[in-house]
């Protein structure tokens, strides 16, 4: 680990520098399942977080962009928005408030939460997407390594109880105190370094 982030420090600049998104949900929501990144793209994998929320409330744009999308996919009510640069981020279960072609600011009211999103354990999941490039080939990122800002709280390994998800976050969180460091690591170091532990998540088999 300790060579990935001396390898970072010196890695140039990349598509990711410059966006930084906020969160979808308010106020700060749970991570239910992390990002899981399927190796090579065609395998299984998880595309995206799920963030725990409630039946009805609102979803807002992560940052500022034009809907692309607004209408119902797979059976899913689906929202997404192109963002400058390339990226697109997505929303679902989202009934949306929005229509294709609006433009749209950080943390415009983009619809409304429904519940039944596949594998949520709560009343209702909201699963964030991002990613770069055309839906035909696109490039699945994790959309917390593209989070404004993240608070960075340490415990020492043998207070905490592994799990799949717990380990991620304890991995992302140190790392993270590495990549908020006043240092001059780029912006494309501290965004690789921040989403480079979620493979570490148990796999889990989604569409």
């Amino acid at each position: 680990m300790v060579l990935l982030v001396v390898a970072l420090l010196g890695a140039a600049p990349t598509r990711a520098d410059g966006v930084r998104m906020d969160w979808p949900l308010r106020p700060r929501p749970a991570v239910l399942r992390a990002f899981d990144a399927p190796s090579p793209d065609w395998n299984p994998g998880h595309r995206g977080v799920d963030l725990a929320g409630a039946p009805g409330q609102p979803v807002y744009a992560a940052g500022a962009g034009t809907v692309v999308f607004a209408a119902t996919l797979a059976g899913r009510p689906v929202v997404s928005i192109a963002h400058p640069g390339g990226l697109r981020t997505s929303y679902e279960p989202v009934r949306a408030s929005v229509r294709v072609g609006q433009p749209v600011g950080a943390g415009t009211m983009v619809g409304e939460l429904a519940a039944g999103h596949q594998g949520c354990p709560t009343a209702a999941c909201l699963h964030w997407g991002a990613m770069w490039g055309p839906a035909s080939r696109a490039d699945y990122v994790d959309p917390l390594g593209l989070l404004k800002s993240t608070p960075v709280r340490l415990k020492p390994l043998g207070s905490v109880v592994r799990s799949p998800v717990s380990s991620v976050t304890g991995q992302r969180r140190g790392l993270a105190a590495i990549a908020d460091q006043k240092s001059p690591m780029t912006a494309s170091a501290r965004w690789v370094v921040a989403t480079s532990v979620t493979a570490a998540a148990t796999p889990y088999t989604t569409p």
